[in-house]
């Protein structure tokens, strides 16, 4: 499986949840097998999302459509983004 880590700051997190959830890159379509959303607790603008893979070309695919809408939503909604793809090599849960 991989993972893509995507990371910003977001100038409204209400305002960019909406954008989010209408997801212009079609997530499921797309191949992501399940998100997660995190918010640093210090900083509650900075947002973390996990998007899952099972190929790593189906995350680097996804990538290049994030791009494309992050050039028309930067200094709008988000600020910064940043992205890299990982290959989960373990996870346990207790």
């Amino acid at each position: 499986m991989y993972m893509l880590r995507i990371e910003h700051t977001v100038l409204n997190y209400d305002g960019w949840k909406q954008a989010f959830d209408s997801d212009p890159v079609g997530r499921k379509a797309s191949g992501v097998r399940r998100y997660r959303v995190l918010r640093a607790s210090d900083k509650p603008d900075h947002v973390m999302i996990d998007l899952e893979f099972d190929t790593p070309q189906q995350a680097e695919a996804l990538l290049a459509g994030l791009r494309v809408v992050w050039g028309r939503i930067e200094g709008q909604i988000i600020l910064a983004p940043q992205a890299q793809i990982a290959e989960i090599v373990e996870t346990k849960e207790y």
